[in-house]
């Protein structure tokens, strides 16, 4: 009986300690992202900044939390993000962006990066 323990324990373990942090494989969405209207006004901090609280971005890229660049503390992330991780007028040149697209984090919706591409190809300005 103890040996028949010890092998669902030992073969427990590894599942335990190599199970994956996202339910699937991150998926390319490149092609999928809607386009925002030309006259609709993007703005940083009510339609941005929502989008990295919504989604709980600070709880990696904060100093509080794994310290992972960028800054996203709400006050903190405009800074933090121009002009190191977005080129103004040129999403497809943002870090931001090409990670966003790549499947960085599965939560954030088409929309929401449809909303930061709008935002980026409009200048990235703090408004």
């Amino acid at each position: 009986m103890k040996k028949l323990l010890k092998i669902v324990l030992l073969s427990s373990v590894p599942l335990v300690m190599f199970s994956c942090y996202y339910d699937e494989f991150p998926e390319e969405i490149e092609g999928t992202i809607p386009e925002i209207p030309e006259g609709q006004i993007v703005s940083f901090s009510t339609d941005i900044t929502p989008i990295f609280v919504r989604n709980e971005c600070t709880n990696c890229h904060s100093p509080n939390a794994l310290g992972q660049n960028p800054d996203l503390t709400p006050g903190r992330e405009y800074n933090s993000l121009v002009p190191a991780y977005v080129t103004a007028g040129d999403p497809d040149n943002s870090l931001l962006y090409t990670k966003l697209v790549s499947g960085h984090k599965p939560s954030v919706t088409v929309n929401e990066i449809a909303l930061i591409k709008k935002w980026i190809t409009d200048g990235a300005e703090n408004n």
